[in-house]
């Protein structure tokens, strides 16, 4: 039982920065149809922001989040502003091989900016795990979790209760009726691009602590993200947050019962098992933003 909690304890440390990658992706998709590919190269931007704001300019780590989810949100727009803007979304092989372009471009200014060496930012907490009983947890953990509650918190507050997230969840069920009613959608299209990179970087930040940060750590988050929406249902919101802790409760118990080897393949054959049986996603929904 003693073993079972800890690994609960772990879990819950990791599926709330998967949720919020989860809900960067789907995000986008579900108001853009757009298959962000740069998405795991944001979180690997979120990381090195908070190490050159931790390590390099002497920021303290709570603030270098905010800052990370700033640089995240403004690289964003810049993103969509340029390359999408422009485009027509529709046109999916185009819009799919410019964002696997972006992705390139930014993985490799990652590499030259900071070299191949991965770089470690400070923990601001104490090395001393929190004991309760036969269980333990790194107070970093515990502030992770409580970050991500407040974050998903407020995220659905914004789209739940806020008028621009009544624009954006408009622009979602149909972008002409949003228009004809006012809504810019080419503003909402910028600002949900740039949300979901904003969400991505923080989640990146907020890891940094625990994991070293290098310039293809957002390979393996991206394929993690496209995981957790495809098992939340695409374009779900709440299915992102419930994919996410169910990803991270199948590495984490995989990890511990089976091998830490097949950590993360253990999660996406789970996840290959149930699009077997649901296609369609574990918590897909008819209204899928909302």
């Amino acid at each position: 039982m003693d073993q079972f909690l800890q690994h609960l304890i772990n879990a819950a440390a990791l599926s709330g920065t998967y949720a919020l990658l989860g809900i960067g992706l789907t995000l986008v998709f579900g108001i853009m149809r757009v298959v962000n590919f740069t998405h795991g190269e944001f979180y690997a931007l979120g990381g090195y922001a908070a190490y050159g704001f931790v390590v390099l300019l002497k920021v303290d780590f709570f603030t270098s989040l905010i800052l990370a989810g700033i640089v995240g949100f403004a690289i964003g727009t810049v993103v969509e502003f340029v390359l999408l803007r422009r485009r027509l979304l529709s046109d999916i092989d185009g819009v799919m091989l410019i964002m696997i372009g972006m992705m390139i471009i930014m993985q490799n200014t990652e590499q030259l900016l900071w070299g191949g060496v991965a770089k470690l930012v400070p923990s601001p907490f104490s090395q001393e795990p929190l004991v309760f009983g036969a269980v333990s947890i790194a107070p970093i953990r515990v502030f992770v979790v409580c970050a991500a509650i407040v974050l998903l918190a407020g995220f659905y507050v914004l789209i739940e209760r806020t008028r621009l997230g009544t624009a954006m969840r408009a622009t979602f069920q149909d972008r002409d009726a949003a228009a004809m009613m006012g809504v810019n959608v080419s503003a909402i299209y910028t600002l949900t691009f740039g949300m979901g990179a904003a969400l991505a970087s923080v989640a990146g930040a907020l890891l940094a602590p625990i994991f070293v940060v290098n310039p293809t750590m957002g390979d393996l988050a991206s394929l993690k993200a496209f995981a957790i929406v495809i098992l939340g249902g695409l374009g779900n919101l709440p299915g992102a947050v419930l994919g996410g802790i169910a990803l991270a409760l199948v590495e984490e118990f995989g990890a511990g019962y089976i091998s830490t080897d097949y950590r993360d393949a253990l999660g996406f054959l789970v996840i290959l098992l149930v699009l077997m049986v649901r296609p369609q996603g574990l918590f897909a929904a008819k209204e899928r933003i909302g």
